[in-house]
């Protein structure tokens, strides 16, 4: 165990880290009359078993090789989500331990899903710890993509080796760089999404906690009714802008202040990306205009909102999309599973990855026609190597498998077959809300059975760290081969 001594001492440092962040939470509860010992408690304990992993692992190597790389990778997320929980456990909602372990990792992986029945009358320090588990799960799956995932092969961004002139390691010298000002970038939009929240009608309080997991598409929100609570139009126009903002690679915002001006309108991947979001938007619009006739309210912002809020694995509704019809409801599933931009807070296969799918069976289809020709995938002026194909083709191929297992599962334990298939793709997609009466826009995941709550958590975090970070640890010859 000697040499996973950086492990663990980077753990620790994490841990102590969330444990001084629930002095937040605590300060909230002084000021709105509500304090109790449950921050308090967990702060300590959180803080203590950091400060443990740090002190005994102080004579490590201070490097990591690929194995302790993914490694720390998976812990680091189900450390968070462990001790996340405690806050949940010793609260007034009296969660139990599934209960407050999904809830932790909801928030953390940025899915959105909650188990809290009555959230417009819930603490005011847990829903601020709710907003800063997602705050801290958009900001780390950033850092994480564009600073270990290359080094490790894995992930998104892969993307920008292709798609971009430069690597990110060649954009600013160090990694330390990049990170400093990835989470300089990242506050930046959370202070002006929040400022303009308050400004639209938001109270102080609920503009803190939504621009947190707005900009981190987390779509945790104070009330059953989410965004559409406050029925306010500019307030949903905010929170869609700053949604997209937070959908695109933040790489590209580290490029733009580098003097790239034109990377918001150049780069492939976020065209396609805007691309599909009106193609989106037409297409339920036309369909609820001209076929679902009996539908009332139907007006372009409503459409607009709720696609862009799925697509990006946000998972904030304005509106019961489950009475719009059915087809509405397999497009939402689909869209449920493209996500947004590699290197960005939003979840799911990722837009690069259909984009190379197509691309490739284009190719097989030109080769059916012409045997002897010689075709070349090209993703932005740049050629695709077989290996980087094969990645992206495996990747997809394991995301539908994990997903129809996580479908069997949950239809095992009882649910029925839409609130099976909406859960499973909206845990593995990290959006939030499912379909149905029981997971949908207005339901929640408090009813279902705890082996159903502990699947869709494991679901959550493969989803969240694209797979192969999380199951590369069961393959015994990675292991051996360091």
């Amino acid at each position: 165990m000697s040499n996973y001594k950086t492990v663990f001492f980077t753990l620790g440092i994490l841990q102590i880290i969330l444990g001084v962040s629930m002095i937040i939470p605590i300060i909230i509860q002084f000021i709105y009359s509500e304090i109790d010992s449950s921050f308090i408690s967990a702060g300590i304990i959180t803080v203590i078993f950091g400060t443990l992993f740090f002190l005994s692992n102080l004579d490590h190597d201070k490097k990591l090789n690929l194995p302790q790389a993914f490694l720390l990778t998976a812990l680091s997320w189900f450390s968070i989500a462990i001790f996340g929980s405690l806050p949940f456990i010793f609260s007034s909602l009296e969660l139990n331990l599934t209960d407050s372990f999904f809830e932790s990792m909801s928030g953390i992986t940025t899915t959105g899903s909650t188990v809290i029945t009555n959230l417009d009358n819930a603490p005011k320090g847990i829903l601020l710890w709710r907003a800063i588990l997602q705050w801290l799960g958009g900001i780390g799956i950033i850092i994480m993509a564009i600073t270990l995932m290359p080094i490790m092969n894995v992930g998104g961004m892969q993307l920008f080796k292709v798609s971009g002139n430069d690597t990110a390691e060649k954009i600013l010298p160090k990694s330390k760089e990049i990170s400093i000002r990835l989470i300089i970038i990242y506050s930046f939009l959370t202070i002006i999404c929040a400022f303009f929240y308050k400004i639209f009608g938001m109270g102080f309080f609920d503009s803190l906690t939504h621009s947190m997991t707005t900009i981190a598409t987390g779509g945790f929100s104070n009330y059953n009714e989410s965004i559409g609570y406050f029925n306010n139009p500019m307030i949903e126009i905010t929170s869609m802008f700053f949604i997209l903002l937070g959908s695109i690679p933040f790489i590209a915002y580290i490029k733009f202040l580098n003097g790239d001006r034109k990377i918001f309108i150049s780069d492939t991947q976020i065209k396609t990306f805007f691309k599909v979001i009106l193609f989106s938007i037409l297409i339920l619009l036309i369909y609820l205009l001209f076929i679902n006739k009996n539908l009332f309210e139907i007006n372009l912002r409503s459409i607009s909102f709720n696609v862009i809020s799925i697509l990006t694995g946000t998972g904030y509704v304005t509106k019961d999309f489950d009475q719009w019809g059915n087809f509405p409801l397999l497009f939402f599933l689909i869209l449920m599973f493209i996500g947004g931009c590699a290197g960005s807070t939003a979840c799911g296969i990722k837009i690069f990855r259909i984009q190379l799918l197509y691309h490739f069976l284009l190719n097989q289809l030109k080769k059916l026609i012409y045997p002897r020709g010689i075709f070349v995938i090209k993703y932005d002026k740049n050629n695709i190597d077989d290996k980087f194909m094969s990645s992206v083709i495996s990747f997809i191929y394991l995301y539908i498998i994990i997903f129809f297992s996580l479908t069997a599962f949950l239809s095992l334990t009882g649910l029925d077959f839409v609130t099976s298939i909406s859960g499973a793709a909206t845990s593995i997609s990290n959006v939030g809300p499912g379909l149905g009466e029981i997971i949908g826009p207005n339901g929640n995941f408090s009813s279902l059975p705890n082996a159903s709550k502990w699947a869709l958590s494991l679901g959550m975090i493969l989803g969240r760290l694209e797979l192969f970070a999380i199951l590369v640890l069961f393959i015994p010859s990675f292991w051996r081969k360091f």
